[in-house]
């Protein structure tokens, strides 16, 4: 019997069926798209997930970058921490996926077209996608299908308005080492390094509005780009999304399925890689139970400082405040940049 259907063949989908086949377990993923798979993201690896790559086999073409910079989107003031760990890697989404991918299929992992909408379980097992296995892993995204099918997700708590991601890539040589992070009133836009003559700019707000429109309102970073022919745009959202549990009987849940934040800090790669880790182990310990409080402990750093982040975004008086103060207080600017590092 199969002992993991993985519902996804995304970054977390593909990770989850690398560590399981390093394991030992059968492992199957069942998705709909061909390889290479693209998606609206910031396109930033962490140093941690970079190393969790490293040690998965895995291979990405990208360009490194040795932390974030904060730049304020009128004036240019800005903030630098620098990773202490080793550097990140900016790689482009299909990239990513295609190496994940390639690695999976090295290891004997079977990539079967199809989707998984309904799921039915047992105590001993689940059904999904005309097969069977031990258990089912939910890696399919924001809006995860079987989330929804199994009436896991979470109502949201919040009064603030949903915010979006919009990405485009510019044929630009990167001028900076690091991820440039541009504030304005109403929006962030993020600057990732991708390769010596590519940069990827996404751009999150609450605007439902047309990507050259958000982009107007960062002057020194549209200065920048004001010759460049931009790639066709492509967009994500809502970015929030809440999930009752991580475990549902048979059924895990992993990466953007297992509940979401938001892409401030740009963690969510990262962390999908290591919390994929963290679902096998406990699977294969027999306690599948366990990923639940794995998870919760995995993600806590990043949750609390993305839900404050997104406090002070929201307020008036500190959202302007937010570079002058990293510029101000760069230890702690840099503590919190190597927190998710």
């Amino acid at each position: 019997m199969i002992d993991l259907l993985i519902a996804g063949g995304g970054p977390a989908g593909l990770a989850t069926a690398i560590h399981g086949a390093l394991a030992g377990l059968e492992v199957v993923v069942v998705e709909p798209r061909p390889t290479p798979i693209d998606k609206a993201c910031g396109e930033g690896l962490m140093p941690g997930g970079v190393r969790h790559l490293r040690e998965l086999g895995v291979t990405v073409a990208g360009q490194p970058f040795r932390g974030i910079r904060y730049v304020d989107g009128e004036s240019g003031r800005r903030a630098e921490g620098l990773f202490r760990s080793g550097p990140g890697l900016g790689a482009r989404r299909t990239e990513l996926q295609a190496a994940l991918a390639e690695r999976a299929v090295q290891l004997g992992v079977r990539v079967l077209p199809g989707r998984v909408d309904q799921v039915r379980q047992d105590v001993h097992q689940v059904s999904a996608a005309g097969l069977t296995a031990r258990y089912l892993v939910a890696a399919d995204g924001l809006h995860s299908p079987v989330r929804r099918g199994l009436g896991l997700s979470a109502p949201l708590a919040t009064r603030r308005p949903a915010r979006y991601g919009l990405r485009r890539h510019y044929p630009v040589p990167p001028w900076s080492d690091l991820v440039e992070v541009h504030w304005s009133a109403r929006c962030e836009a993020y600057v990732t390094p991708l390769a010596p003559n590519r940069i990827g700019v996404a751009v999150l707000t609450s605007d439902q509005a047309p990507f050259d429109v958000q982009l107007a309102r960062f002057p020194v970073l549209s200065a920048r780009l004001a010759a460049a022919a931009g790639t066709p745009v492509r967009g994500a959202g809502p970015l929030r999304q809440g999930a009752r549990v991580r475990v549902a009987g048979r059924v895990l849940f992993v990466g953007d399925a297992a509940g979401y934040v938001d892409a401030l800090t740009g963690e969510g790669l990262t962390l999908a890689v290591k919390a994929a880790g963290e679902l096998v182990r406990c699977v294969r310990a027999g306690r599948p139970q366990a990923y639940e409080q794995a998870w919760r402990d995995l993600s806590r750093s990043y949750r609390t400082l993305t839900a404050s982040l997104l406090w002070a975004r929201h307020q008036p008086r500190l959202a302007p405040r937010i570079v002058p103060l990293a510029a101000r207080l760069p230890r702690v600017f840099t503590r919190a940049v190597n927190l998710l590092a």
